[in-house]
């Protein structure tokens, strides 16, 4: 090839990126809802990165999130219209509860779908294996129906063992349902699902979706872990289906999770989530009573499911977050394993710490992707300096993403403090109007503290300086973390 013609390649190559560059950035502006550093971020990359910074939007595009967003908004709307009529379990009188659960009761009722609902009998549990084989079991008690949502389904051991039990139950006339997500999930081969479809398992992939213009995008996953049996036992959390949450991943070590156990009314309000997704997947509609039969077990907790997506206009965890710890006056008690939080929730907890609420962190201090762990860290100079507690767990991997409020509100779910989980994921969780609830996840945090080391501000700002760059600029990336 002659210098000529090289010439010429990379004067077209030059051309053509300035024009990818000026078809782009018109593109950024015009995004909804976007914020104003997101939108200066993604400008920043086309502009400095040519080619790769556009290849980046385009596969991240905030479009794609909303148009499919708005489809799957579509479709809560009709499955909403056709499901069964749940106000009946719906009968909690806010006076009976502090002024400011009863301000955050009325947020969550705008937020997301569900009410606050007596009768509920909800577990805490926090050993995987325990909470493994505690869904084994109740997969195998199965007479009607298996409904199973999950965001990551290894194909190895653990994830061979569960969908074996599906298929026996399967064969045994249990109806089952297997919705998982196409990028979470991305492991699982038609020789894995195979013999479930075999056996008359329903398989769906959550998304991607049904167009090759759809895989551009990684947004919009369903981060949701969901089982549901016989429409009467529930079953929610951080945990996924996996060796490395039982801990059999030497790289990872012990895995530090919370899930929950439920039964009573809050069952169907679950239910209704994955009937929800299910429609949105596979167009068929779980709206008959028998998925929503009359609790067996009733039991005396108030609780709520929370379902979050970024198909509303309220975020639905960002806002309740966000709410939550300005209603703290006493403490504040959060886990997490993904922490890049939000401007706002920076605010939150900087100002709750500056006004006399004791705000302890209990953070991953190692991670599946070290990028999170720096980028989470380049918040704590001022974190700190705020008066807020700071704890990196270091027994194994913090997976939990628990929040507890002054001892009388409390949150287990499946949402990190990070934007893709607050802003761009599906998410779900249980709200608990329980003080006792509220004591057992503060018990849990206390006895996390004792596998972690607690940050000192002072000798946090004698980190190497290689550290602090690493961690400024992977939190320019934030937005889409």
């Amino acid at each position: 090839m002659t210098q000529f013609v090289i010439d010429h390649l990379l004067s077209l190559g030059t051309v053509l990126g300035y024009l990818l560059t000026l078809l782009l950035v018109p593109w950024v502006f015009l995004q909804r809802n976007k914020q104003p550093v997101s939108t200066l971020a993604w400008i920043m990359a086309i502009l400095l990165l040519p080619y790769v910074g556009g290849m980046l939007f385009l596969v991240f595009g905030v479009n794609r999130v909303e148009r499919r967003a708005t489809r799957k908004l579509e479709s809560n709307l009709a499955i909403g219209r056709a499901l069964p009529e749940l106000t009946q379990y719906q009968l909690v009188p806010e006076e009976a509860f502090e002024p400011q659960v009863q301000r955050l009761m009325r947020l969550a009722d705008r937020v997301t779908d569900a009410r606050p609902c007596h009768g509920n009998k909800v577990e805490i549990l926090a050993d995987t294996n325990m909470t493994q084989g505690l869904i084994e079991q109740a997969v195998q008690s199965a007479t009607h129906s298996l409904h199973l949502e999950y965001y990551i389904w290894q194909p190895d051991r653990t994830g061979a063992r569960l969908r074996d039990m599906l298929i026996e139950r399967a064969k045994a006339g249990v109806q089952v349902r297997f919705l998982y997500d196409g990028i979470g999930s991305f492991g699982l081969t038609k020789k894995f699902l195979q013999p479930m479809l075999d056996a008359g398992i329903q398989v769906a992939s959550f998304l991607p979706g049904r167009s090759w213009r759809e895989r551009w995008s990684i947004n919009l996953r369903s981060h949701r872990k969901i089982v549901i049996v016989d429409g009467q036992v529930g079953f929610t959390g951080g945990m996924n289906v996996g060796d490395e949450y039982l801990g059999r991943n030497p790289h990872l070590g012990y895995w530090r999770d919370t899930h929950l156990r439920l039964h009573g009314p809050v069952v169907l309000q679950l239910q209704q989530v994955f009937a929800e997704d299910w429609y949105f997947a596979t167009g068929e509609q779980l709206t008959h009573h028998d998925y929503f039969p009359h609790p067996s077990e009733p039991g005396e907790q108030v609780a709520q499911v929370v379902a979050s997506g970024p198909e509303g206009d309220y975020p639905a965890f960002h806002s309740l977050f966000f709410a939550a710890i300005n209603e703290a006056r006493e403490r504040v008690t959060l886990a997490t394993s993904y922490f890049v939080p939000t401007e706002a929730l920076t605010m939150a907890l900087e100002t709750a710490a500056q006004r006399g609420v004791q705000v302890r962190l209990l953070l991953s201090g190692r991670g599946a992707y070290l990028w999170m762990v720096l980028a989470g860290q380049s918040y704590y100079e001022s974190l700190l300096a705020s008066g807020v507690e700071i704890y990196e767990y270091q027994k194994g991997l913090m997976h939990s993403k628990t929040l507890t409020i002054d001892g009388i509100w409390s949150l287990v779910g499946s949402a990190n403090l990070d934007s893709r989980s607050l802003l761009l994921n599906f998410e779900v969780g249980v709200v608990m109007y329980d003080p006792r609830m509220a004591a057992k996840l503060e018990d849990q945090f206390d006895a996390d503290l004792r596998h972690a080391t607690r940050i000192d501000l002072a000798e946090w700002l004698y980190r190497p300086f290689s550290q602090k760059l690493a961690e400024n600029f992977l939190r320019l990336f934030e937005p889409i973390l």
